[in-house]
């Protein structure tokens, strides 16, 4: 299936766009000269060893835009080099590397991350130390407003965000009882709160009958959804991920709940997750993803074609973080002409650059970016998860507004 997959992609992105520097700034898309002098130097902080199904084609992809960049002249004349350490998903050992980094290693800035709780513990250390942090991938909203600082910005589409656009289509459905499940962690804790205010927002008739919160990769599932459906709900809020994810679906599975019972899913749709599910994935649960096999815009053709011819692998979401993340350092370097880090936060504060997303814009105001989702439903085709019925939510649309920006980011921060 996967390998009939890639054939058609292959010959559709093929002929829309070659592969090349389309992460690059213009200036630097040119006859390059060789990058000389002392390299720009990255310091990346990520969980590899507790989240390889998508840090895995996460570091591919970041290593391919590297390749790109000094192919293309580097930054600055000078060699990019992206130096990185695995935290295995513990807030202190990520802090243990980013001292090493700045101190020993001379990093200009940080980079990466994952866990939320291990984001903000590194996005803390950054303002302490006074080093520019690009937190790639945790999704807290607390990491930009309540805790955000100068120092930090996110590029990946946050709870917040990701919660509205479910909302949009959860608000639809005529279910009035919900139950939450989510891990019981910054991340979980984070989505849940978001979802429920916006719903609550969007239809006042619902109501939060349940809450379930399993430790992170601990989830029990017969005992969750036995409490479940003890609160006899009309629909769910799901935010577990990975093998939380295929217990609850397994189980779920197993007692006929799903898709009987109406599902709301963040990130479900995310291929990272759907290839380990495969003939399990629950049919018309709407989802946030990325249906990579379907995506036709010259952005991601010139993304896709370029990490398929060096990896013989198509793209997860992950692989679209770890791009995009070099693709914004790059842009925020041109822009500054330094790695300074005072004129790498001007330069990130209202920076433009093409994702394989498309647009995407870095918000002056709280320093999250514009990146958007994929919303639709999971099906299943020829025994494998995918996403039918889905659209691109652009990012901007579903921010909040300034005023209330300032009332949950520290003044501090926005200076």
């Amino acid at each position: 299936m996967h390998d009939d997959l890639l054939r058609k992609r292959q010959r559709r992105t093929l002929l829309v766009a070659g592969a090349g520097a389309a992460m690059l700034p213009a200036a630097q898309a040119q006859a390059p000269k060789k990058p000389s002098g002392r390299p720009i130097r990255i310091g990346e902080i990520n969980s590899y060893s507790t989240i390889p199904q998508f840090l895995v084609p996460y570091r591919k992809a970041w290593e391919l835009a590297t390749e790109e960049i000094n192919a293309a002249g580097g930054l600055l004349g000078r060699p990019v080099e992206v130096i990185a350490r695995d935290d295995a998903g513990k807030p202190d050992d990520a802090i243990r590397h980013a001292t090493e980094l700045v101190t020993s290693e001379k990093v200009d800035l940080l980079a990466g991350t994952f866990l939320s709780n291990v984001g903000l513990a590194v996005a803390d250390f950054a303002l302490r130390n006074k080093v520019l942090f690009l937190a790639s991938e945790p999704l807290s909203d607390a990491l930009v407003w309540e805790k955000g600082n100068r120092y930090t910005f996110r590029l990946r589409a946050s709870t917040y965000m990701q919660s509205a656009m479910l909302v949009q289509e959860a608000a639809k459905l005529p279910a009035k009882r919900w139950v939450t499940i989510a891990p019981n962690y910054e991340y979980g804790q984070s989505a849940v709160a978001s979802f429920k205010a916006l719903l609550k927002a969007a239809r006042p008739d619902a109501e939060f009958v349940g809450e379930q919160w399993p430790a992170l990769n601990k989830l029990e599932a017969g005992s969750t959804l036995q409490a479940v459906l003890a609160a006899r709900p009309e629909a769910i809020f799901n935010v577990t991920f990975g093998a939380d994810l295929a217990r609850l679906v397994r189980e779920g599975n197993l007692r006929g709940l799903f898709p009987r019972l109406p599902v709301v899913s963040l990130l479900s749709g995310e291929p990272e997750y759907l290839d380990v599910l495969r003939e399990e994935t629950p049919e018309n649960w709407t989802v946030t993803g990325y249906p990579w096999d379907q995506i036709a815009t010259p952005e991601h053709a010139k993304f896709f074609n370029a990490y398929y011819r060096k990896n013989n692998d198509y793209p997860r979401l992950g692989s679209v973080v770890g791009y995009a993340m070099m693709q914004s350092i790059a842009a925020a370097v041109a822009r500054a002409k330094s790695v300074d880090t005072e004129k790498l936060i001007v330069a990130f504060r209202g920076l433009s650059f093409t994702s394989p997303f498309g647009p995407v814009t870095f918000r002056a105001i709280d320093h999250q970016s514009t990146m958007g989702a994929y919303v639709g439903k999971l099906a299943l085709r020829a025994g494998k998860g995918t996403m039918v019925d889905w659209r691109y939510a652009d990012g901007a649309r579903f921010l909040p507004s300034d005023a209330e920006v300032r009332k949950r980011r520290p003044a501090e921060a926005m200076k």
